[in-house]
């Protein structure tokens, strides 16, 4: 028995570091708003006046929920932290997008084992900024302090959004059409998935974060720290654009483009992409060339160069490209859409069917990557 008191902060939480860092957000979170916010930072709840959804005849909620996974630990070793807010928010508001809907506010939530107040700033800046680039309101959060279950310089980042469709404007693998191109939005780079399997290669390869590497013009921590690519309101400008009819969308995450391209088909649809159509950035050939991963592997785990992929009908592709592109979004045609029945299935390819319980439709992914 110990004949010390024990306070909170003796036990490892320091509540006026919290509120000092809640002081140093307030401004960053003021700038993303949206008109339909209510009260300010600090509340219980976050509230959003939800009253023009009653000039909507059907409106559909869409809910996500994510995290950045162990990129956070790259961010932690560089200590640079006003980026992974990007990371988060790419990974939750970019799923809403999936099902067409708009997405409207979002709250965050920051385990850390410390809290330094500047540190915690930093991230909800990055997150902030963000919401703003997609038109997304940031109503409230939540920062905590665990020590000993996590170390000081240690945290993790989550977050949850919501958005609205109109019932008949959801995309659905229902809309998908066989002759409909299957159209590649670039990626940034690595974005969010699949750090488990780099920072195993990078260090068994023995490689360190200020490793300068002249195929990426940085160095190695500069590169894997990219920010993920924002998509959301680029996509939704481009869904709501007259004569471009976006039949489906797929935001390719964790499983890799195959994978998450059959869960946005019928399951009698079939598409046949070409690698050929394009050259992956050069991280993606580091990552496997220096770990020796299997291309099956990598393509299964990284998104390879591709973070959204749009089916439309092929008439239409070149204005999507064209509206992308001033979006400052590099987009090409890398396949179509068969009938199943009467697909030109590739012999000895691997043809993905489905994926996370999804009964959806088939992807083969022919050819060999551009150099």
């Amino acid at each position: 028995m110990t004949n010390e008191a024990i306070t909170y902060a003796s036990a490892g939480v320091d509540v006026e570091a919290g509120d000092k860092a809640v002081e140093l957000m307030k401004a960053s979170v003021k700038a993303a708003q949206r008109p339909e916010v209510l009260g300010g930072l600090g509340g219980f709840a976050g509230m959003f006046d939800a009253s023009a959804l009653r000039g909507m005849d059907r409106p559909v909620l869409a809910a996500s929920t994510d995290g950045v996974g162990t990129k956070a630990a790259i961010a932690q070793a560089l200590d640079i932290h006003d980026t992974i807010g990007f990371d988060l928010v790419g990974m939750v508001v970019d799923d809403i997008v999936v099902c067409g809907a708009e997405p409207l506010f979002m709250t965050d939530y920051i385990a850390t084992g410390k809290v330094v107040p500047e540190r915690i700033a930093a991230i909800v800046s990055g997150i902030a900024a963000a919401c703003a680039q997609a038109r997304v309101a940031l109503v409230g959060g939540e920062t905590a302090e665990h020590p000993g279950l996590l170390a000081e310089d240690e945290y993790d980042v989550a977050g949850a959004a919501t958005g609205v469709v109109e019932y008949a404007d959801v995309l659905s693998p229902e809309r998908v059409r066989a002759g409909d191109v299957v159209l590649a939005l670039a990626s940034s780079g690595i974005h969010s998935n699949g750090y488990s399997l780099v920072r195993k290669v990078i260090s068994s390869a023995g490689w360190e974060l200020d490793r300068e590497v002249p195929e990426f013009g940085r160095t190695l921590g500069e590169e894997l720290l990219t920010p993920t690519r924002v998509y959301a309101a680029d996509l939704l400008d481009l869904i709501r654009t007259d004569g471009i009819d976006i039949h489906a969308l797929s935001h390719v995450t964790g499983g890799g483009l195959a994978a998450n391209l059959a869960r946005v088909l019928p399951a009698d649809a079939f598409a046949r992409v070409d690698r050929s159509t394009w050259t992956p950035p050069a991280v993606f050939q580091t990552v496997g060339e220096l770990g020796r991963v299997p291309q099956a592997d990598l393509e299964r785990t990284l998104n390879m160069g591709i973070g959204f992929v749009a089916m439309l009908p092929a008439d239409q592709a070149a204005a999507a490209v064209a509206q992308l592109a001033t979006a400052g979004i590099d987009a090409w045609p890398m396949g179509e859409i068969h009938d199943l029945a009467s697909a030109p299935v590739a012999d000895g390819v691997e043809v993905v069917q489905g994926a996370k319980g999804v009964d959806g439709g088939s992807v083969q992914v022919v050819g060999d990557y551009r150099s």
